[in-house]
């Protein structure tokens, strides 16, 4: 199926990350160009851009800092001067909180900088780039946004309080997103809940608490990163002409 996205620019944030990695591979394999995001991993997200240039793609890696309020719109105008146009963002790169010194289950004990910082750093960094980007996609009149999120907004465990809020939030900036934007053109906003996913760089998670969410998943296995990539490039794509506003859940059915 050709999914229309040779030549069409696409931001991945959090590029150097495990879903990111595989979401750059499957989007350079329809001929897109890419924008690869990072925050602090510069080598792994330049090697990743080399590979899909290697592969006779065209990408760009360039930090991008989700705290930082002018970060969005620097990170906009950077994308528009290499490539003059914006088709697709997904907003995949998180702020995990992993950082408080307290037990998991006592989220009233979390410092009080701590749970502000993972709430606010993981709504305001979607929503900033998807307002920068806005305007971009209503002046083409097509374009695509994925917010990536958790199956723990659904799911709940201890010690995810406020990551979970913060990706609930997101799934109602992107419910309303999507009537906005579709007043303007072909232009599609949709969130993908995912479950614990196997990558390349989450093997203690995985090795930990992998045999739980196995054992709720009617496939009885983990996805693989490169499953769940598959799903997010089609919302992404001129292949999905009616899917939006929609949270879809994407997780082996667990």
């Amino acid at each position: 199926m050709d999914l229309g996205l040779n030549g069409r620019t696409v931001i991945v944030t959090g590029a150097s990350g495990g879903i990111g990695r595989a979401l750059t591979r499957a989007f350079a394999a329809e001929g897109a160009d890419l924008v690869l995001t990072y925050h602090g991993r510069r080598e792994e997200a330049e090697r990743l851009a080399k590979e899909v240039e290697a592969g006779g793609g065209r990408a760009l890696a360039t930090r991008y800092d989700m705290a930082d309020p002018q970060a969005a719109a620097a990170l906009t105008e950077a994308v528009l001067e290499w490539s003059g146009r914006i088709d697709v963002l997904v907003n995949n790169a998180v702020v995990w909180g992993d950082d408080a010194p307290v037990p998991a289950h006592r989220f009233e004990d979390v410092p009080e900088e701590l749970w502000t910082r993972t709430v606010n750093v993981n709504i305001e960094g979607a929503v900033r780039l998807s307002r920068q980007v806005a305007p971009v996609l209503r002046r083409q009149r097509w374009g695509r946004l994925v917010h990536l999120s958790s199956t723990l907004v659904s799911d709940g465990a201890a010690g995810s309080e406020y990551y979970a809020a913060a990706k609930a939030a997101l799934h109602g900036f992107s419910r309303s997103a999507a009537f906005s934007l579709g007043a303007d053109g072909d232009i599609l906003s949709n969130v993908v809940m995912l479950g614990l996913t196997r990558t390349d760089t989450n093997a203690e998670i995985t090795e930990q608490h992998g045999h739980i969410y196995s054992a709720r998943a009617p496939i009885g296995r983990l996805l693989e990163a490169a499953e769940v990539a598959g799903p997010i490039v089609y919302l992404a794509s001129a292949a999905n002409t009616g899917i939006t506003g929609q949270v879809v859940t994407v997780s082996g059915g667990s």
